[in-house]
């Protein structure tokens, strides 16, 4: 018996309406601020996210599906989804519209990791970029975008974390004194975060592993490593999300040194939604400025914000907090057949339905069992077609979910009367 790959989920219908809504709303919530929507292949060149990413981060070392196709190339199912979109942002010309050019996504994301509640091989995500403005405004802007996701979708209780990881020349003194300070403590370092002391100090900030942490409690901080421009842009942040609490009154963030990232191209801003008292895990959306990549990738110098958000993660809360959902609308219509008349059942099923009205054929079984599997597949009525109804021209119709008694319509106007409700 084949099974799906490990790290994979089959979305079965009764799920739908988490993922109808989900994907519904971020879509909705971006057109407010202005956002289009782009999609990129789920194949890009490995190159791309070598590049993009760094050579040094776990995903490319560990976590990337890559394989050489038919024709000697090296290609990736997409880990990420920025890198695709500043690739689009360069290939298609993308400088000469206005700027920032703001665009959001809902895509499907490969990586192989130990799956786990909420962090699946093939995950999907909602993501915004706004590329070409390297403003505290646009970064304000993007952070309010995604509260007002998490908002919207009726998730409440998290918690807004903020930290500035300045900009590259500025962090390589920073991530020195980060590597001195973790060197005095190499002998109790567990094994995974040795690996990372030299090629990536940072990411011992964010470790998952308790000892790490507690080493970390008096690490140097980032914020006390911006330069001018980085230090402006970091205080006029704080100030415009400060004017935010005034629209939004359940709005606040929390200044956390530990929070970094686990990719090369990221600088000055980074956030992340969580639900509270998470501890750092559960991270619902994450975020931050890149404006390096446009020219790690071969564009010409171009900022960039923007986050993707788990779909799979945001589902997890939504039913953690027992948000109601929108449910699927049921089945209006079982046409119930019997003797004869199935033929003409097929017709007006049919017929129905190109009156938009949502309609299934019973399966072809006695009367009582038809009736039964209208009730189970949730039928707003039964329409009772037999020989007596052809002679008649006449057919019966039962609510299926209300106590109404059933009522005779002639058949040349059932799709008209069942139209009306």
């Amino acid at each position: 018996m084949f099974k799906k790959p490990r790290g994979t989920q089959d979305i079965l219908p009764v799920d739908q309406p988490y993922w109808n809504y989900v994907r519904a709303t971020g879509p909705k919530v971006a057109a407010e601020f202005g956002y289009e929507r782009i999609e990129t292949p789920v194949i890009e060149s490995t190159d791309l996210f070598q590049r993009g990413v760094g050579d040094e981060t776990d995903i490319v070392q560990k976590e990337m599906y890559t394989f050489e196709d038919n024709g000697g190339d090296s290609l990736t199912l997409r880990p990420e989804g920025t890198a695709s979109v500043c690739r689009a942002y360069i290939e298609n010309g993308m400088r000469n519209l206005p700027q920032p050019v703001r665009q959001f996504y809902v895509a499907p994301m490969f990586r192989y990791e130990r799956p786990q509640t909420g962090r699946w091989r093939q995950h999907h995500q909602f993501g915004a970029e706004a590329i070409g403005d390297g403003s505290a405004a646009v970064d304000a802007e993007i952070i309010e975008l995604g509260f007002r996701y998490l908002r919207e979708l009726g998730i409440n209780d998290f918690t807004l974390r903020l930290n500035s990881l300045a900009d590259p020349e500025e962090r390589k003194p920073y991530l020195t004194k980060l590597h001195d300070y973790f060197s005095h403590y190499e002998a109790d370092l567990p094994k995974v975060d040795l690996a990372r002391l030299d090629r990536a100090p940072l990411r011992l900030l964010d470790s998952k592993e308790k000892r790490t942490r507690s080493i970390g409690e008096d690490a140097p901080q980032s914020v006390d490593h911006l330069g001018t421009e980085s230090r402006q842009h970091w205080e006029e942040l704080l100030g415009l999300l400060d004017g935010l609490k005034g629209i939004y009154p359940e709005f606040g963030y929390q200044i956390d040194h530990r929070l970094v990232r686990g990719l090369d191209y990221y600088n000055r801003t980074v956030f992340e939604f969580e639900p509270k008292d998470a501890g750092g895990q559960g991270t619902m959306i994450a975020g931050g400025r890149y404006d390096p990549l446009i020219e790690i990738l071969g564009g010409p110098p171009t900022p960039g914000i923007g986050f993707g958000s788990g779909i799979e993660r945001i589902i997890l809360e939504l039913k953690a907090q027992e948000v109601p959902v929108p449910s699927v609308e049921p089945t209006y219509v079982v046409i119930v057949s019997v003797g004869s008349a199935r033929s003409t059942a097929a017709r007006l099923a049919a017929e129905l339905r190109s009156n938009r009205i949502s309609t299934v054929l019973a399966p072809a079984r006695s009367f009582k069992a038809q009736m039964r599997y209208a009730n189970q597949v949730g039928a707003v009525n039964a329409v009772i077609l037999g020989e007596r109804e052809l002679e008649s021209g006449l057919v019966a119709v039962k609510p299926m979910q209300t106590d109404a008694p059933q009522v005779e319509v002639p058949l040349e106007v059932l799709a008209t009367r069942l139209g009306e409700g």
